[in-house]
Order: C-alpha cells, then structure tokens, then sequence
C-alpha cells in the first residue's frame, strides 16, 4: 500500500493500492469531508492511475489545492517511487 503525506487540504494522508495493470485499488483518505473523499475514493477504485490523475489534477477547492487535486499528485509520487 502507499502512503501519501497531503499538503493544504483538510485529509492529512492518502493510501492506495496500484495492481499490476496500473489500476488503483482500496483508495483511502485519512481525514478531510468523509462525503467527498468516500466519493472520489470510489469513483477512483479500478481506474488507471494516468487516467485518474489527468482527471484530477487542478481541482482547486482551499489553498490553491484540494482532495482530488492531492490524490493526483499522490499518484505522481507513486510513480516516481517505482
């Protein structure tokens, strides 16, 4: 599972699993508007991780960021970790 540290938005943390298809799996935030971050978490889980994170990417919502605009660039760190 990785584990991303978020930056300027209410979660703090965000973890998931990638398969070896590049799919994202049990998508979770640790923190932050349970509604909200259930619903992106779900509508995330089997996606690609390159599909997800162009969708994502620039949802602004406080401080020039947001939850889905961290889960894209957890996504980043991800790749740049494998």
């Amino acid at each position: 599972m990785f584990t991303f540290n978020t930056n300027g938005t209410c979660s703090r943390q965000i973890k998931f699993d990638v398969d070896e298809n590049g799919n994202l799996h049990n998508v979770e935030f640790v923190g932050g508007c349970r509604g909200n971050t259930q619903g992106v978490a779900l509508l995330a889980e089997g996606r690609n991780i390159d599909e997800v994170a162009e969708a994502l990417s620039g949802v602004l919502c406080r401080n020039n960021t947001s939850c889905p605009d961290q889960l894209a660039k957890a996504i980043q760190a991800y790749k740049k970790s494998i």
